[in-house]
C-alpha cells in the first residue's frame, strides 16, 4: 500500500522526526536518542518517512543518515496555503469588526 505525505505527518513521532532532521541529517540512533521509543519503532517510522519521500537516505561509510526532502515539505505548505487565504480573510474580517467596536465604544 502505498501511503501520502498526510499519513505519514498525522503521527506525532514522525513529525518530531521531521522537525529533528530539518536541522541536520542524523542517524536512526541518534533519532531515537530523542524519543522514548525503540529503536526498531523509530526505523519503522523512517521507512514509511521514506515511502512517502519526505526524508532521504545517505549512505556515509558504516552510516545511513538521513534528512528532510524539502520539496516534498512544499506539497504540504501548498495544500496549506488555500486555509491559510481563508483564515487571512477570516481575520481581517474580524479585526474591521473590532475596529468598528472600538470606534463605537468612543
Amino acid at each position: 500500500m502505498r501511503r501520502d505525505i498526510f499519513q505519514a505527518i498525522a503521527d506525532p513521532t514522525r513529525r518530531g522526526i521531521i522537525a529533528l532532521i530539518a536541522l541536520q541529517a542524523m542517524t536512526p540512533n541518534a533519532i531515537a536518542e530523542n524519543f522514548n521509543t525503540s529503536r526498531q519503532a523509530v526505523s519503522k517510522h523512517l521507512r514509511i518517512l521514506t515511502e512517502c519521500e519526505l526524508v532521504k537516505q545517505e549512505q556515509q561509510g558504516r552510516e545511513i543518515y538521513y534528512s528532510l526532502e524539502i520539496e516534498k515539505m512544499k506539497e504540504i505548505d501548498q495544500w496549506l496555503e488555500q486555509f491559510r487565504n481563508i483564515w487571512e480573510t477570516q481575520f481581517n474580517q474580524l479585526d474591521k469588526v473590532l475596529t468598528k467596536l472600538k470606534n463605537q465604544k468612543k
